[in-house]
C-alpha cells in the first residue's frame, strides 16, 4: 500500500489486456474506512487493511470499475454503494445507490459527469487539504504526470464527453486520483485545464 496523501492509501494490479496499472483506493476519513473501485488485492493490501479495523464502505465510480467488490463486500462485510444511472447494468447487489450531489460517507461528494463510457459515471470530491479529486474512468493518468480521456471509441460522442469533464472545473482541487494509470498529486486541475483544452 503507498500511502498518498492523509488519510489515503493506493494499491495497483496490472492489467495485462489494457497494459495499465488499475488502482484501488482505501480512504480512512473521519469515522468511515472506504474502498473506491477495488481491483485485485494484494496480500500487503488486504493485511493493511484489516489492521486497520476492516472496512465499513465501498464506493464503485462506474458501472466497469465493480472490480473486485463484490468479493470484498463478501470478505469484510461491508456495505457496497454504486451510481444510480448504473446500477440495472451490474451484477452488483449494491446496499444503496447515489445521485450527483449527494454527500456520501466520509465527507465525500458526488459529480455525475454527463455524456460519459458509462451513463453513470461520477468523480468523488473530498475538501481536504487544496481539495482531491477521484477521477473513476473519466480521466486516465497515462502517459505518467498528464491526463487523458479514454479512447474515443469508448464513447458514443467524444465531443459531448470532453465537454461533461468541463464540470471538474468547478471544483478547487490540487490531487487527482485515477482508477486506471498514475494519479497526479499537485497541480492536477492545470493538467486538467491542459486535457480539455487540447
Amino acid at each position: 500500500m503507498k500511502q498518498l496523501l492523509s488519510g489515503i492509501w493506493q494499491w495497483s494490479w496490472f492489467s495485462e489486456d489494457k497494459q495499465i496499472d488499475f488502482n484501488g483506493l482505501f480512504l480512512n476519513v473521519g469515522e468511515h474506512k472506504i474502498l473506491i473501485d477495488p481491483p485485485p488485492m494484494t496480500v500487503e493490501a488486504s493485511t493493511f487493511i484489516r489492521r486497520q479495523g476492516g472496512l465499513d464502505y465501498i464506493i464503485v465510480t462506474n458501472r466497469d470499475h465493480a472490480r473486485e467488490a463484490a468479493t470484498y463486500q463478501a470478505e469484510f462485510r461491508c456495505q457496497v454503494q454504486i451510481p444510480d444511472a448504473d446500477a440495472l447494468q451490474m451484477d452488483l447487489k449494491p446496499t444503496r445507490t447515489f445521485k450527483d450531489g449527494e454527500l456520501l460517507p466520509g465527507g465525500i461528494w458526488v459529480i455525475h459527469l454527463k455524456d460519459q463510457k458509462s451513463p453513470g459515471e461520477s468523480a468523488l470530491y473530498i475538501q481536504q487539504g487544496k481539495g482531491v479529486l477521484i477521477a473513476g474512468d473519466a480521466l486516465i493518468g497515462k502517459p505518467t504526470g498528464s491526463l487523458n480521456l479514454l479512447a474515443p471509441e469508448k464513447y458514443s460522442d467524444a465531443a459531448k464527453a470532453k465537454e461533461g469533464l468541463r464540470r471538474l472545473l468547478n471544483y478547487n482541487f490540487d490531487s487527482i486520483l485515477v482508477g486506471d494509470g498514475a494519479s497526479i498529486l499537485v497541480g492536477a486541475r492545470q493538467a486538467v485545464e491542459h486535457v480539455l483544452q487540447a
